[in-house]
């Protein structure tokens, strides 16, 4: 399913702008708003997940197809944005939690740290994205299942 990569992309994009348009509200002192509008894009991100995982497992993950020369520069940031995928998502639950909870003071001091290093994993998800299928045409895509069970 060569569009899942597309649509899941999409869905960290609008999660990224969600954010922006969160972290205005609550600049502007629009609390509910910024509530309804951070709870949209944390759904947003984990709509992505659930696609990308899903895809993972049924389909496999696609290799770097570009030059090889540029490969180890490609695989470095592959795992910096991983790195900083899985800490902002850490971060992000940990946020979300203390807002639902109503421990504002934590929230307020988390919040803006958490929402720095989401834009920055989804600028960089966004990049892996472009250099996995704009740039370049992808490499091999090998299923999970199949490479655990060998057929």
């Amino acid at each position: 399913m060569p569009i899942l990569p597309t649509i899941s992309t999409l869905f960290i994009f609008i999660s990224a702008v969600l954010v922006v348009i969160g972290w205005i509200l609550v600049s502007k002192k629009k609390y509910h708003a910024h509530k309804r509008t951070m709870i949209a894009a944390a759904i947003s991100a984990l709509l992505f997940f659930i696609i990308y995982i899903s895809r993972t497992i049924f389909v496999g993950n696609t290799s770097f197809g570009g030059p090889d020369d540029l490969k180890i520069y490609y695989t470095t940031f592959l795992l910096f944005h991983i790195t900083l995928a899985t800490i902002s998502a850490f971060f992000g639950i940990i946020t979300l939690r203390l807002a639902l909870k109503r421990n504002i003071t934590k929230h307020r001091k988390l919040g803006p740290i958490t929402s720095v290093i989401w834009l920055i994993a989804c600028i960089t998800g966004i990049m892996v994205y472009f250099l996995l299928y704009i740039f370049f045409d992808g490499g091999e895509t090998t299923s999970m299942i199949r490479a655990i069970l060998g057929y």
